[in-house]
């Protein structure tokens, strides 16, 4: 997993102003990374209303909808960090980790990153992290 996160798809001290700015972000930055299309950005958007993606302990995993699956170009991550929190449908979300699976592979993304992410040590050192090698090693610690 730690292959997919780079420190160029980690955006530190992020402060969106809405649940649909901090998908909006991760998603660009998915789509800048070349690992989706345009497109995928509005599925991400659609998946949220369909369905939360606030995981609890802080942590949101927005994603595309089935449908957007032939948008992925490659399996790819964001990472946003946003230490004032921003709220997902009444929760605070201070990390918001973008998924693109290709392949299927989104399953494999997630349940690595509920490993690290069930730990609130885990959740308090990434959004406490003050760089992007300190979040890297993080992930690459739980391998």
């Amino acid at each position: 997993m730690s292959t997919l996160l780079k420190p160029q798809n980690i955006k530190l001290n992020a402060s969106p102003s809405s649940q649909e700015e901090a998908i909006e972000q991760a998603g660009r930055i998915l789509v800048e990374q070349g690992y989706v299309t345009e497109s995928y950005v509005p599925a991400m958007k659609q998946r949220e209303e369909l369905t939360s993606t606030f995981m609890g302990n802080f942590v949101a995993i927005p994603h595309g909808t089935e449908e957007a699956k032939t948008e992925v170009l490659a399996s790819g991550l964001s990472f946003l960090q946003i230490p004032e929190g921003v709220e997902f449908n009444g929760e605070t979300v201070k990390l918001v980790i973008g998924i693109a699976g290709k392949d299927g592979e989104h399953l494999e993304l997630l349940s690595q990153i509920a490993i690290v992410c069930s730990e609130i040590e885990n959740v308090e050192k990434l959004v406490a992290a003050s760089s992007e090698e300190e979040i890297i090693s993080i992930f690459e610690e739980a391998e």
